[in-house]
């Protein structure tokens, strides 16, 4: 048998532990070399892997083996679900030992106790402790590169604000800063530098209530908007309101994640005995605070979505409001769905694209044609035709955008107004002569004064 390694699972990472190359061939065979990963301190699991007699086997294995993390995905959860990980005695986590025998290229679960590096009476707990911070970890890093990617400075959006309590961030970023690097240059969180740090939930949850309450006012605010140049107006102001309070959102939730790393360490240090119920806390507590953020936000896609609705229906009477109100409420939405996606919240969201004024007049002929059509044909063919004009008169005004060139298209609504006038008498013409038409008898003739009557009233 060949060398073997070992999985541990939490249900959002997988810990693999081996001889580095063993590690390195198993990622490449599961397809996990293409995600990002993390090394392991292994040294972290030598106080509580045990003592005494233990010890130098630990050793041992600290010397020959490596660890790497790595956040699962649904497709690399199925790419090691085959190798049957089984629950463990702490919570939430499983294990798994797996080897290449002989020269068969396949990995396969062998049947083995944990080694001495893991069946310490804390190393599960330890190790899925670690595997959270990583996970905690990498979620920070994400977010600070989507506060580069929308170019949003936090700090400038905190200081433009009058509310103390954002203002009181500021210097909890700096404290919980501060209190991760020390805890990187000395290996724990110590009594001091946790009394720093304690205080600080109370503040970023009140920051990030905050700017839930103001995302949900925008979308209060465009939900009562009728008319479409208000629509519009509201959509464009609400553009760079949202990417700002999306930004605070994510620094909350950067802030958050830093104070829980922290808190796992000084418990881990302090109360290894409370270790795992505080590990599941937090864990449930993070996963309430992302659905409650996700609520807020979906809520603004939704809105979003029936403003698009909203302005692609009145198209063709507001050629102007229509698309401006289309591009901000997509833009909006894709800042919302790119929050969304680095908390690893899904969306089934997708932007709209603005109904072009060709397209919905056309479909608005159509209409005319069909119930023309079904009704009176004469008056049918006579609506077509003249709506027909009615919507060349816009054509040659539309720039690539699908935007009416103003100056241009005023010209054109008077061409249009005057032939869906010509539109509207003649139909009604149409039908006034086909009115006169019907005699007393139920059949139809012409010049009847009774059937006028009946026409005009």
């Amino acid at each position: 048998m060949g060398s073997g390694i070992e999985l541990v699972s939490d249900g959002d990472g997988l810990a693999v532990i081996g001889a580095s190359a063993e590690v390195e061939r198993f990622f490449l065979s599961a397809g996990l070399d293409r995600l990002p990963s993390k090394q392991l301190d292994l040294h972290r699991l030598w106080a509580a892997s045990g003592t005494g007699g233990a010890a130098t086997h630990i050793a041992a294995d600290l010397a020959a083996n490596s660890g790497r993390w790595v956040k699962l995905t649904a497709e690399s959860a199925e790419a090691v679900k085959m190798f049957g990980l089984m629950p463990t005695k702490t919570p939430g986590v499983s294990h798994a030992m797996v080897g290449e025998p002989g020269d068969i290229k396949q990995w396969l679960q062998i049947a083995q106790a944990p080694t001495a590096l893991l069946s310490g009476p804390f190393a599960l707990t330890a190790l899925s402790t670690m595997m959270q911070q990583r996970a905690m970890q990498q979620q920070m890093d994400e977010i600070v590169e989507y506060l580069q990617e929308i170019s949003e400075k936090v700090d400038d959006i905190l200081r433009g604000q009058k509310d103390a309590v954002l203002a009181d961030m500021i210097g909890v970023d700096l404290i919980i800063e501060e209190a991760l690097t020390v805890r990187d240059q000395v290996g724990r969180v110590s009594e001091v530098t946790w009394s720093k740090v304690q205080a600080t939930g109370l503040t970023i949850a009140r920051t990030q209530a905050y700017a839930l309450r103001q995302l949900d006012a925008i979308a209060e605010k465009l939900e009562s908007k009728a008319d479409l140049g208000e629509i519009a107006k509201a959509t464009r102001e609400a553009e760079p309101k949202v990417r700002e309070w999306l930004a605070v959102l994510a620094r909350t939730v950067q802030l958050q994640d830093g104070n829980s790393v922290l808190e796992l360490e000084r418990v881990l240090d302090a109360s290894p005995d409370e270790l795992d119920s505080h590990r599941i806390g937090l864990k449930a507590a993070r996963q309430h605070r992302l659905e409650l953020i996700g609520r807020s936000t979906a809520r603004m896609l939704t809105q979003l979505e029936e403003t698009v609705r909203k302005a692609n229906s009145n198209v063709l009477f507001n050629p102007f409001d229509s698309p401006a109100a289309v591009k901000s409420s997509n833009q909006v939405t894709n800042s919302v769905l790119s929050f969304r996606g680095r908390l690893g919240i899904e969306s089934g969201q997708e932007t709209t694209g603005a109904k072009r004024w060709g397209q919905a007049a056309g479909e608005l002929r159509d209409k005319v044609i069909t119930s023309a059509s079904e009704g009176v044909t004469a008056a049918g063919r006579l609506g077509s035709d003249t709506l027909e004009r009615a919507t060349e008169a816009f054509r040659a005004v539309v720039d690539e955008d699908r935007v009416p060139d103003k100056p241009r298209a005023a010209a054109a609504a008077v061409q249009a107004g005057a032939a869906i006038k010509g539109a509207a008498s003649g139909v009604a013409d149409a039908f006034g002569t086909l009115f006169r038409r019907k005699n007393a008898g139920g059949t139809f003739s012409e010049g009847s004064e009774s059937d006028t009557s009946v026409a005009e009233s």
